[in-house]
């Protein structure tokens, strides 16, 4: 296996486990319009890809639970503990997998990775489309792609690492609003990730989160010793 074949693997994995974990469950009257075996659903590659974005990149997940933590202190006083669970580790060093931006953000083609889970029907891809273009593709999760999720993230550790975080960035979604435009108005408040030029790699930020991580703590401290 070549680097290239091994890489497409590596994304193949890394992008069923993301959609196990943040697809929503399909309702009786969605099963009947829905492929064969489909348990659940991610709707847009936008949105798919905005997503990848704060699983590949833990420092930029980590300062977006900093974000809401600063908004409502005593209410998501545990996303100060997530965050730091990320910063204290060398996770934003050995897990990041950098994106080029984009015009609308990160990006990168998935074709390749997701033909390999769909020739298993792991995950079946379902344009929507006019007459003329396809408007978005939606990502059904079946029934074998989810118990092969939750049988590697009971036996590889590794894998199961994906999966929490996985569950975070769900988290971060649901209380950013689920379209791909919100995700991505979110991720353009980013300095960094907003002024990166297009086609260049957007850089880490693991050394402002961590200072900012710092200066939080220090400050709830200071709180809890008022």
């Amino acid at each position: 296996m070549d680097d290239d074949e091994g890489d497409r693997f590596s994304d193949a994995i890394r992008l069923l486990l993301l959609i196990a974990a943040v697809s929503d469950p399909l309702n009786e009257a969605e099963q009947q319009a829905a492929p064969k075996d489909a348990v659940a659903v991610l709707r847009a590659e936008g949105r798919l890809q905005k997503l990848d974005f704060w699983l590949r990149n833990p420092d930029y997940l980590a300062d977006e639970l900093l974000n809401d933590y600063e908004r409502e202190r005593e209410k998501e006083a545990i996303n100060l503990e997530l965050a730091g669970d990320i910063l204290d580790s060398d996770e934003p060093e050995i897990c990041a997998i950098p994106m080029l931006r984009y015009l609308f953000g990160a990006f990168e083609y998935i074709d390749q990775a997701m033909s390999i889970l769909a020739a298993p029907r792991l995950v079946v891809v379902v344009p929507r489309r006019t007459a003329k273009r396809v408007l978005q593709d939606n990502y059904y999760l079946t029934a074998k792609g989810r118990d092969l999720a939750e049988r590697a993230t009971e036996q590889f550790p590794v894998l199961a690492w994906y999966t929490e975080r996985a569950r975070l960035v769900r988290a971060l979604a649901e209380a950013t609003g689920h379209s791909a435009l919100a995700l991505r108005k979110r991720q353009y408040l980013q300095r960094d990730y907003a002024e990166t030029p297009l086609n260049e790699v957007i850089p880490s930020i693991a050394d402002r989160a961590r200072a900012r991580l710092a200066r939080l703590r220090a400050e709830a401290e200071q709180g809890d010793a008022a």
